[in-house]
């Protein structure tokens, strides 16, 4: 739905479309559209126990599975904010590699200690294990009480200015309009899993890419059969794979440090095949909402796409 949000002649799906593209939008589990398991419940403590390595393991194979085999074509992916950080480590783990033609990231996030918001380093720091003793292993639902209440009391935390919710999570935001703020805060964020959350704060906290971790050794050995979790080694990505990388100066949740790290381990990448934008004023929620993303980023990913198929 996120890339719904900004009007059909300025959303990317619809731009795809236009130029002849076959577009299929996934909708990460947990979110109103991904709720109805065959066996689970949302209300089921069970239906809440993943975060975003099984959305690596099998949400997003089975996504390319079902598009390849509907279509038998090559696909070209495209990922923003957690959609590129679940195809990275998918890709590093030689998954989808084959039945992929590209893949374009916005705002690509894989390492995330560098983040600087006020507001995320504080959560980052109180999303350790023993959140989900508070909420359980549940449901994480920034529209519901309960995280309303820990929101509530981040916000409180000295330095940390919640008036603009929206900035304050994802940077100061160049170019969007208020219509489409108003769209977005009535249908966003959406639930997730409190355990998702625990894992994104330890990629914050840890500075490495690496599996959820259990918190104890021995937790870990029965997952792992080791006592650390094993790392995502993204410089295994193939380096013959056409890459797309665009973001931008503002971007508080995909901070300039962390994609350079990222394109560090880009830097065996063959040269032809990897291009990258730099936006200096762009923030996180620019590249799905900003006025002009059509004429400074959509119009680069279709282009990129196009030299495909040349």
């Amino acid at each position: 739905m996120t890339w719904f949000l900004n009007p059909p002649e300025q959303n990317l799906p619809m731009i795809l479309a236009d130029n002849g593209f076959d577009v299929w939008i996934a909708n990460t589990r947990g979110t109103r559209f991904s709720r109805r398991h065959t066996s689970l419940d949302p209300s089921i403590p069970d239906f809440w126990d993943w975060s975003w390595d099984e959305l690596v393991s099998f949400d997003i194979p089975a996504i390319f599975d079902f598009v390849y085999g509907q279509t038998g074509q090559k696909i070209d992916y495209v990922g923003h904010s957690l959609g590129t950080l679940i195809a990275l480590a998918s890709f590093s783990e030689g998954k989808l590699v084959n039945q992929m033609k590209s893949a374009a990231l916005l705002s690509p996030i894989a390492y995330l200690s560098h983040m600087n918001t006020a507001l995320g380093v504080v959560a980052a720091k109180a999303f350790v294990g023993e959140i989900t003793t508070i909420f359980g292993l549940a449901e994480f639902d920034p529209k519901g009480e309960p995280v309303g209440n820990f929101l509530k009391s981040l916000c409180a935390h000295p330095g940390v200015d919640c008036y603009d919710l929206l900035s304050a999570l994802t940077g100061k935001n160049c170019c969007l309009n208020s219509s489409t703020i108003d769209l977005f805060l009535m249908n966003e964020p959406q639930s997730t899993s409190t355990k998702n959350m625990v894992h994104l704060a330890q990629t914050v906290r840890d500075g490495i890419l690496a599996k959820y971790n259990y918190g104890r050794p021995d937790y870990n050995v029965m997952h792992y059969g080791e006592a650390t979790p094993p790392i995502y080694n993204l410089s295994n990505i193939p380096h013959d794979l056409p890459l797309f990388v665009s973001y931008g100066g503002q971007d508080a949740l995909s901070d300039v440090g962390d994609v350079m790290l990222l394109l560090d381990s880009f830097k065996f990448h063959d040269v032809d095949k990897l291009s990258v934008q730099f936006i200096k004023d762009y923030a996180h929620a620019d590249f799905i909402m900003g006025v002009n993303a059509k004429a400074i980023v959509y119009n680069q990913v279709v282009a990129f796409f196009k030299r495909q198929y040349s």
